[in-house]
């Protein structure tokens, strides 16, 4: 017997994601304090601005099934690809997505739940510096020089010349 939720269906016993973009209850009270606080202008307010809590899904669904910003079907009601990308910038230039992985680091080291003998760091999380030494050219392992794939098969004498120098000699100012 299935029993559904939002976000979770669970078969036998097995939770399953049925749309992994959708943002639970408990997902949201951990984000939404971390999102920087946007007021609307009391003259000229504009448009009302789309709710953070949709703007975040239409993320998690492009991000999930990647899809250009510009093909979020409206259908689903994150508003539009551009809002949702414009607003993923904005929170990454607020420093929210470093934050939000700070929340659950804090809490696993808290409860001695990182086994740090098995960490990854690469590109993505650790920054290269521009400063570092200079990796040496490569030793070549072959005792001479591979043929270049780029250059023509047939002897040199064949080749076309391009300008020759006849024709160099009567364009050039005298």
């Amino acid at each position: 017997m299935a029993k559904a939720s939002a976000s979770v269906l669970k078969l036998e016993g097995v939770l399953m994601a049925v749309a992994p973009w959708i943002v639970s209850d408990e997902l949201w009270e951990l984000i939404e304090p971390l999102l920087p606080v946007k007021e609307r202008r009391f003259r000229y307010p504009g448009r009302k601005r789309l709710p953070d809590r949709q703007a975040l899904q239409g993320i998690l669904f492009v991000l999930h099934t990647g899809i250009s910003w510009t093909h979020l079907p409206a259908e689903l009601g994150f508003g539009s690809g551009v809002t949702c990308w414009r607003r993923l910038d904005e929170w990454q230039r607020a420093g929210v997505w470093e934050r939000l992985l700070a929340l659950p680091l804090a809490r696993l080291r808290a409860a001695g739940e990182i086994e740090w003998s098995r960490a990854v760091a690469d590109a993505s999380h650790v920054q290269a510096k521009r400063g570092a030494p200079r990796r040496g050219r490569a030793r070549l392992i072959g005792r001479e020089q591979a043929r270049s794939i780029t250059s023509w098969s047939t002897r040199p004498g064949f080749r076309s010349p391009g300008r020759s120098r006849a024709a160099t000699a009567t364009t050039s100012p005298s």
